[in-house]
């Protein structure tokens, strides 16, 4: 079970730690990506070195490939891909609605279609907690239906009840452990099936509650709008999870908004197409004007990359189509996004959030 500890606030915005059997994690904070059991093109050595005290592994992804079983023989999923640090694993109900066509939902779980091979395959809330479990996560998540957008408001209204009655059956499979479990409030956009949602999870009592079904389609606009009405009803002395975001001024904003933890694919998936993010805004480093460029890749950056790698020379690797760009490109970003986040955390401690977001998005919007 983990612990976490509002160490200072800044308006709704909290500086904490989540403490975990495999270590602390410093909130705001963020989570790279490592899908099956990998953060693409990333070293793991590479990665301790941004800063990142936590990754995400996806259960989806791992029960198909090599399977969960196989992970629990070779020792957990923190031996298996050499991370000692903690891991959190999604429930992998994201996936299923996205990858798989055919699927076929029921109270008792969902049945699909293995996007690897088509073998028919049938996941109940408790087989996502076992197959996490097998894993060894650090942080469970439960299995929830992850509403589509728009939705109808009876649409939203099912949706979420059949999450919650899932979040119920995920708490008494889980048990007492060590680990911790986290809940998955839903209810799209209407305010009203969000509270319903929150309320009904701190009745079972998480160690943790997540805010689910937003990036997924929604406007910057309305995914603060929600956030609005949904953070405010989560317990305090919890931590809150924005599940799969996202943008720097996303995160910015949800930080405002009394968000501790995120995750998202953008910083190694734009890293390996050829986008890069800096202080001064994303760039593309493919683009012609590059070409002679012998500056780093963000000037006010002092990450190894930036140090030790001019823009021209990136620029060069993704025009000749050599991996080593994206893999760099990739390591730029996530040291991007942890300097950003302690930055955030900084501020936070100094009562400055407010000024370090504008000073932040008035040079990120910057010409």
């Amino acid at each position: 079970m983990s612990k976490f500890e509002i160490l200072s606030t800044d308006g709704n915005a909290r500086r904490g730690v989540v403490s975990t059997l495999h270590g602390d994690i410093n909130t705001p904070a963020f989570m790279p990506v490592g899908t099956a059991a990998t953060v693409k093109g990333v070293f793991t050595d590479d990665i301790l070195k941004t800063g990142s005290e936590i990754i995400l592994g996806n259960t989806y992804h791992l029960m198909l490939r090599p399977t969960s079983e196989v992970v629990k023989k070779l020792g957990g999923l923190h031996k298996f891909m050499n991370w000692n640090k903690p891991i959190l694993t999604d429930s992998g109900g994201y996936q299923v609605f996205s990858l798989s066509e055919l699927r076929k939902l029921t109270d008792n779980g969902v049945e699909f279609r293995s996007h690897i091979d088509g073998k028919k395959i049938f996941m109940s809330p408790e087989d996502s907690i076992q197959i996490q479990m097998n894993l060894n996560s650090d942080i469970v998540m439960v299995l929830d239906e992850c509403t589509p957008y728009p939705s109808t408001y009876d649409t939203a209204k099912k949706s979420m009840l059949l999450s919650m009655q899932w979040a119920k059956r995920c708490k008494e499979y889980f048990g007492e452990n060590d680990n911790s479990l986290f809940g998955i409030v839903q209810g799209s956009t209407y305010e009203d099936l969000r509270s319903d949602s929150a309320k009904r999870l701190i009745d079972i009592d998480f160690d943790g509650y997540a805010v689910g079904g937003l990036a997924v389609g929604e406007t910057q606009e309305e995914m603060f709008r929600v956030l609005d009405f949904t953070t405010p009803v989560l317990p305090k002395n919890k931590p809150h999870y924005l599940m799969g975001v996202g943008k720097p001024e996303d995160i910015l904003g949800a930080v405002e908004r009394g968000i501790d933890m995120f995750d998202c694919v953008l910083p190694t998936r734009s890293g390996r197409t050829g986008q890069g993010f800096t202080s001064l805004g994303p760039i593309n480093v493919r683009n012609a004007k590059h070409k002679l460029s012998d500056h780093p890749i963000d000037p006010i950056s002092q990450n190894p990359i930036c140090k030790n790698y001019s823009l021209g020379y990136i620029h060069h690797l993704f025009n000749a189509k050599e991996m080593l760009g994206g893999m760099l490109l990739s390591l730029h970003n996530i040291y991007f996004y942890q300097e950003m986040m302690q930055n955030i955390r900084n501020a936070i401690e100094a009562q400055e959030l407010k000024g370090f977001i504008k000073n932040f998005r008035e040079r990120y919007n910057a010409d």
